[in-house]
């Protein structure tokens, strides 16, 4: 990869200035298998991610810094990291769904892994993980839905209980306030409810919509789902760009209320602490809040630049963490004003993210700073073009300096010699 040096006394462009650092960031810093700070316990850490290298990141947001944590302390792209959940302890143990079919136990007061269990079944990544009374619940994209016991951690021992829910799952969610209902919906696949303490099937069974004007039958995609509160109402997005709710107390089931937004593929929903909206983003970076009394757009957030994979909204402050392929981990501010709160570079693409539901995490004590002191960020930066430029100037002779002597030359040559009377 080659960059041109700018023209003297042209400003740089931003945009291209702060790609060319972040791909000198992703080339040259070295990745750090496993990172604590100093004074601090791995509880602090108020969001979770996961990503694609099979990473699992501890985010301080005060600091701007990420803790690496990872079973056999490589990164490795066959134990991507798809899926994430609280265990059995709360907040204190993260399960971890990989590719490869495993799921790892990692406590967060210790601060590393305390053992994995082998889940086979169906093909694909999870798109679902959950606990539930000492039992695991998980899905995978070939539709096996399967519960576990979590007893003997490193045991393959034969599921209690294994449905089909149907090809193509793009999602598995659990009701909080009922964790024994589970939801599922995919591509060609159409919102269902499960009892998992009851028959094998469904609770409820959506019905596609109405055909279009042209008569033609409406595709179906649901890519995530969430369980309303206080009612047995779930909402779906859509990889039509459709946000629709359904209530399985209602006769119809079709659903109750359909509103669309932009013109590209949802990728993600979250409730807002209210209920009353909730929050989709799409493959373009473009997060919007749509209310589900009226389905009108109330407002939309700035600042994503990928596709998004991961959001969660804090169950009772008005922010919002979000991820996805731009490798950046973001909180913004749902409610007036609204705007971006936090920002972490955290070089690789992310899957999926856990939000603490702590109400004082954002009280951690921060390093304190001069007034008028840059920050971090915008300091490596300007450090790193620094030394770019430095460099250029050992490399390459000053430009001005090499015109100078040319144009001394050709007047030396112009001269004309002396003439004889």
């Amino acid at each position: 990869m080659r960059f041109s040096r700018p023209r003297k006394g042209v400003p740089p462009d931003p945009t291209r200035r702060t790609l060319v650092t972040q791909a000198l960031r992703r080339k040259c810093e070295p990745w750090v298998p496993e990172l604590r700070y100093g004074g601090c316990g791995c509880t602090l850490e108020p969001v979770w991610v996961g990503t694609d290298t099979g990473i699992l990141k501890g985010v301080n947001l005060q600091r701007k810094q990420a803790a690496n944590f990872t079973a056999s302390g490589q990164p490795r792209r066959e134990e991507a990291v798809s899926a994430l959940c609280w265990g059995a302890g709360g907040e204190t143990q993260i399960l971890v769904g990989c590719a490869d079919g495993t799921v790892k136990h990692f406590s967060t007061e210790e601060g590393r892994f305390q053992g994995q269990r082998q889940c086979p079944g169906g093909e694909g990544t999870f798109r679902g993980l959950a606990q539930v009374d000492g039992t695991l619940i998980t899905c995978v994209d070939s539709g096996i839905l399967r519960v576990w016991t979590d007893k003997d951690k490193e045991a393959s021992s034969d599921p209690v209980l294994e449905l089909r829910v149907g090809p193509g799952v793009c999602r598995m969610r659990q009701d909080p306030a009922r964790p024994h209902i589970v939801a599922t919906g995919g591509k060609e696949n159409a919102l269902k409810v499960w009892d998992l303490q009851g028959s094998e099937e469904p609770l409820f069974r959506a019905k596609n919509v109405r055909n279009d004007w042209l008569d033609l039958r409406v595709p179906v995609w649901d890519q995530d789902i969430q369980f309303l509160p206080e009612s047995q109402k779930l909402v779906t997005c859509t990889g039509y760009h459709q946000v629709r709710v359904y209530d399985p107390a209602s006769p119809q089931r079709r659903p109750v209320l359909e509103a669309t937004y932009g013109e590209y593929p949802l990728t993600a929903v979250t409730l807002t602490p209210e209920g009353n909206s909730v929050i989709v983003g799409n493959t373009h970076g473009q997060l919007a809040e749509i209310d589900l009394r009226q389905g009108r757009l109330l407002g939309c957030l700035k600042g994503l630049a990928g596709s998004v994979r991961g959001l969660q909204c804090h169950p009772s402050k008005p922010l919002l963490a979000s991820c996805g392929l731009d490798r950046v981990l973001r909180i913004h501010r749902i409610r007036n004003p609204r705007g971006l709160e936090h920002k972490v570079y955290l070089k690789s693409q992310l899957n999926c993210l856990l939000l603490s539901g702590r109400d004082n995490w954002e009280d951690e004590p921060q390093e304190p700073q001069e007034p008028n002191k840059v920050p971090s960020e915008d300091t490596e930066t300007d450090e790193l073009w620094a030394s770019l430029e430095a460099a250029a100037k050992r490399k390459l002779p000053d430009w001005e300096q090499t015109q100078g002597a040319l144009q001394a030359r050709r007047r030396k040559k112009k001269r004309p010699g002396s003439t004889s009377s």
